[in-house]
């Protein structure tokens, strides 16, 4: 027995343009730009029920092609400073933040794990990690 999928990638120019809009009212709200879901549907320029009707079944789709995400493990001196260097110097090497995990320092020791996505502009990962070694503080670091 064939299961139906769940999920279709469907070009927007075949679809009724009110999903584009449902898109676009979802993105005022989560951006701030808007406070309510009435005055996003009206920016939008669709109905409060035409929003309430897709909301939860329609989602933009990202290329992500060009971009990977790591993971990188660090072992940080618990001195001031040492991450916010580390975060400058991914940042410096064209990386976006997705998370940052700081444990509690032991024995003058934080474990941290950072998540970045880097796309085609960074020169590469072992370059970052070489980068990353030369910060005052920075123990060791990985990638997991």
């Amino acid at each position: 027995m064939n299961a139906k999928p769940q999920f279709l990638l469907v070009n927007p120019k075949v679809l009724p343009d009110v999903f584009e809009k449902v898109i676009e009212a979802k993105r005022l709200l989560a951006s701030g730009k808007v406070k309510t879901s009435s005055e996003a549907s009206k920016s939008a320029g669709i109905s409060r029920s035409v929003f309430y009707k897709y909301k939860d079944h329609v989602f933009p789709y990202e290329d992500q092609a060009g971009n990977r995400i790591i993971t990188l493990g660090l072992r940080l001196s618990d001195e001031p400073g040492v991450l916010s260097s580390v975060l400058t110097e991914l940042y410096r090497n064209g990386a976006n933040l997705l998370t940052v995990n700081q444990n509690i320092p032991n024995d003058g020791i934080a474990n941290v794990t950072v998540s970045v996505i880097i796309g085609d502009s960074v020169a590469g990962v072992e370059e970052m990690i070489e980068a990353l070694s030369t910060i005052h503080g920075v123990i060791e670091s990985k990638t997991i």
